[in-house]
């Protein structure tokens, strides 16, 4: 089973085919550039061998010279040495001097390079992963002190118990933390850039005169850019230190002094501002008005009644009356009844899920969300996705059958969508939303099927944390369940959609979440799920 399901990661990424700029989106390409970069170590570590081999020839040859030198005593009286003197002077110099071989080496290391340019990650990539490490540090109340040592601790004050502790640690550089405040800095997002650029200083100005090949930034940058987050957020004294303390490593800059003398400037007119500082505010998200309920459900996995506080919700074996389920009935963990909320558990097994993420991982696309009468890409849902007709594999079929037999619903193309397989990225989420439409122009209409009644969302992989389903309304957050199906009513009996079922896909805190996800519209359930006696239910 090992082998099998390493040769199956092989394929997927042999398979997986990458748009540009999306590798932050799904961690299957995050495992992709985890083999190019073991590619890049290959052609390092040649490298390195061949230069080692060149430096030792070179300490050789200085030895050998030194001790002659030791030797001769300052006498060239011996016509040998004279000889090997003029010799050196004349051609083994030169030849050491203008040796191809130090090009060479560092011609093969760029040959290397160029062999997997076009599978590297692009600058999208780093903003992307950037933005996912802001993201988890919100959602999460994480501490930038602690993240950037590598553990993932709550920050002061929340109260709030630790949710992942990793089995090695990740410590972030100095230049690491610059660039994550930099594409804060570039989204005029203080509040982030703030917390990050002060960690980069901190770390520069402990190793203030080393310079590590492979950094960006420097202590320099980084008290540029928290200079002016700090202005920007109102704190004028102290981006006037940290600009003062920048002249300090480099009087000549002159655009600094000019910084300089209009914080000072600035401060003579406004003295009742030397100390003040505008509160800094995070920036706006699409569900502002959601955001603390979401986070909370994120964090702490919200209300969650057991069956002794409401005797309804129970577990149970169900066959929903299907000769299907009859000899192998469903395991149904009833979550809420209003909205209707069911967790089935083992509903798929560890062969059919990995089935799955086989047949579409070499389709798998940025995934795209409805606006108005268009489909396109969003800060507020990270993650890649495929569809999978069932003519791919009988294993599609049998899925579709188990579906049908559970909701009892008629899932056959128009009246059901494609199963779509979804791999999420770097702190993937989906923030609030509802899964049916909300408007007559949303694009679900498109199949002439009507509105999203039902949505099945089974879990194909379990994280270490987070990446929670989140319902807002119902304060109920349902935990990532390898192989389970979460089902819910999108829509009342009478046609309206349920604003109950307002959900969000918790951002992934460490792990690799797939889900496959299966909507049932409208049309063709006439007869399967009818209208109630009360027009309002």
């Amino acid at each position: 089973m090992r082998l099998a399901a390493v040769a199956a990661l092989g394929l997927w990424l042999g398979w997986l085919r990458r748009a540009p700029g999306e590798t932050f989106s799904s961690m299957l390409s995050v495992r992709q550039a985890l083999a190019t970069e073991r590619r890049l170590l290959r052609h390092l570590g040649a490298y390195l061998e061949a230069e080692t081999h060149r430096l030792k020839d070179l300490q050789r040859f200085y030895n050998k010279v030194q001790d002659l030198h030791q030797g001769a005593g300052g006498s060239a009286a011996n016509p040998l040495l004279a000889y090997t003197l003029i010799k050196r002077l004349q051609s083994d110099w030169l030849n050491v001097v203008h040796s191809l071989e130090a090009s060479e080496n560092t011609q093969a290391l760029k040959n290397g390079y160029t062999q997997v340019e076009k599978d590297l990650p692009e600058f999208e990539d780093l903003e992307g992963a950037a933005r996912a490490l802001m993201r988890l540090q919100d959602v999460y109340a994480l501490s930038v002190k602690g993240l950037v040592k590598g553990v993932f601790q709550r920050a002061s004050g929340t109260h709030l118990p630790d949710i992942y502790s990793p089995g090695q640690l990740f410590p972030l550089s100095a230049d690491d933390c610059f660039l994550v405040g930099k594409v804060a800095y570039d989204m005029e997002d203080y509040y982030h850039s703030i917390a990050w650029l002060e960690e980069a200083v901190s770390l520069f100005r402990v190793s203030y005169g080393e310079w590590n090949t492979e950094d960006e930034g420097s202590l320099e940058d980084a008290l540029d850019h928290l200079a002016f987050s700090y202005f920007k957020a109102g704190n004028v004294s102290h981006a006037l230190s940290l600009s003062r303390e920048f002249l300090h490593y480099d009087p000549s800059n002159k655009r600094i002094a000019r910084n300089v003398l209009k914080y000072e400037r600035f401060l003579v007119k406004s003295p009742e501002r030397t100390t003040a500082e505008v509160g800094l505010q995070r920036p706006n998200v699409t569900h502002l008005q959601t955001r603390d309920l979401y986070e909370e459900l994120c964090q702490t996995l919200g209300s969650q009644p057991t069956q002794y506080q409401i005797p309804a919700l129970h577990c149970s074996y169900e066959t929903n009356d299907s000769p299907y389920l009859i000899l192998q009935p469903v395991k149904r963990e009833l979550l809420r009844l209003q909205p209707y909320v069911a967790l089935y558990h083992d509903f798929v097994s560890d062969l059919e899920a990995e089935k799955i993420k086989g047949l579409a991982a070499p389709w798998l696309q940025r995934s795209v969300v409805a606006s108005e009468e268009k489909q396109q890409k969003a800060e507020y849902r990270i993650s890649k996705s495929a569809w999978l007709k069932d003519t791919v594999d009988p294993v599609i079929v049998s899925l579709d059958q188990r579906i049908a037999a559970l909701t009892g619903l008629n899932i056959r193309p128009p009246y059901a969508e494609y199963l779509q397989v979804v791999n999420y990225g770097i702190g993937g989420h989906y923030e609030p939303h509802f899964d049916h439409a909300t408007s007559r122009k949303s694009p679900l209409y498109r199949m002439k099927s009507g509105n999203r009644l039902a949505t099945v969302m089974i879990y194909l992989s379990s994280v270490e944390a987070g990446g929670s389903t989140a319902f807002i309304y119902a304060n109920l957050s349902v935990p990532v369940v390898k192989n389970a199906a979460l089902f819910w009513w999108n829509l009342h009996r009478n046609g309206a959609g349920n604003g109950d079922t307002l959900h969000a896909g918790c951002p992934v805190l460490a792990g690799d979440k797939w889900v496959a996800n299966k909507w049932i519209h409208e049309h063709g359930q006439e007869f399967r799920r009818q209208c109630g006696p009360d027009p309002n239910d």
